[in-house]
């Protein structure tokens, strides 16, 4: 891939928004949302988040991130409808607002990640369900796993949680758990099949809810190298037997280098990102998606704010 847009994009990424003609602003690791009465507008930024802190930006990222999710959002409203209402801009997504759950639905295929980490330390028991003894990084599980976390705010860490603590701490119905997992389940299915066609494994990922009335919906973002972890389905069966990292299209590539080149898993303050760092996640995050969706990015180098302001004007959000 042709890394001169990345490397011309780096001054132009976008870090944050200031739109306050959208509505009231409340600011996430990755995204800015507004929201006026019933609608929300969210804007996918270029921040990059790990371990629960923003690290840097990366070029094009939220664009890569917004049309994925619209793609996937698109491709799965069959199974439950989403939050989506309009899409003035690539990094921009207007959506009805729902009524959230505190809860972040991750569903994982195979033991790798954090919950690998967790499962060395022995601290995998939190979600309160069985493991055998002896599993193998990136072993393939027979059948996916719930485990669910919190959903902390901004500069909060989200903490691993079991059903029957949310269920105690009432986060959920026992009849919305029941909905929430049928439908979690049932989107990594639909994901998994997807991107099986597409030469990709669909590892894990998360999902966060909400409702409208009794109405359930998928909102936030889905399926997203941010939200999910993808590898090459096959280098898989290959890199396991041989005990080695497999070929990630994901954020995990920059959590992997963090731990590895700069000894950082989230515990005091993060090193800085150099540019090359930056430039080769783009690369992996633009691979994923052309693999994903079939189609490449025409990469036009600029200032991201304005154009979001004058697609905004021009759909008379502004």
């Amino acid at each position: 891939m042709n890394t001169s847009a990345l490397h011309a994009q780096l001054p132009h990424t976008l870090r944050k928004t200031h739109l306050p003609a959208l509505g009231s602003h409340y600011q996430g690791k990755v995204r800015d949302t507004y929201r006026k009465e019933d609608r929300l507008t969210l804007v996918t930024t270029d921040r990059l988040s790990a371990f629960d802190h923003v690290l840097t930006t990366i070029p094009f990222k939220g664009e890569v991130l917004n049309r994925l999710a619209t793609f996937w959002f698109e491709r799965t409203r069959h199974i439950l409808p989403n939050h989506v209402l309009d899409v003035p801009d690539a990094n921009v997504t207007v959506a009805r607002a729902c009524q959230p759950f505190a809860i972040e639905m991750v569903v994982r295929g195979y033991l790798t990640g954090s919950l690998w980490r967790d499962y060395q330390k022995g601290t995998h028991t939190a979600y309160g369900l069985p493991f055998p003894s002896g599993l193998r990084k990136d072993e393939r599980f027979p059948l996916p796993l719930i485990t669910p976390s919190t959903k902390a705010e901004y500069g909060q860490h989200d903490e691993p949680i079991s059903e029957a603590e949310i269920l105690a701490r009432g986060l959920a119905s026992p009849r919305d758990w029941s909905r929430l997992s049928e439908a979690a389940l049932g989107l990594f299915a639909e994901g998994q099949r997807q991107a099986r066609e597409r030469g990709l494994i669909l590892v894990d990922t998360k999902y966060e809810f909400g409702k409208v009335g009794n109405e359930l919906y998928v909102i936030d973002e889905m399926h997203t190298p941010d939200s999910s972890r993808y590898w090459v389905a096959e280098e898989y069966e290959a890199r396991f037997a041989k005990g080695e990292d497999q070929q990630m299209l994901d954020k995990e590539n920059i959590r992997q280098w963090l731990i590895r080149e700069r000894g950082f898993s989230g515990q005091g303050t993060p090193p800085p990102i150099p540019d090359e760092v930056r430039v080769d996640l783009a690369v992996k995050y633009l691979s994923a998606y052309e693999r994903i969706t079939g189609n490449s990015l025409r990469l036009e180098p600029g200032d991201v704010h304005a154009r979001i302001e004058q697609n905004l004007r021009a759909a008379h959000y502004l």
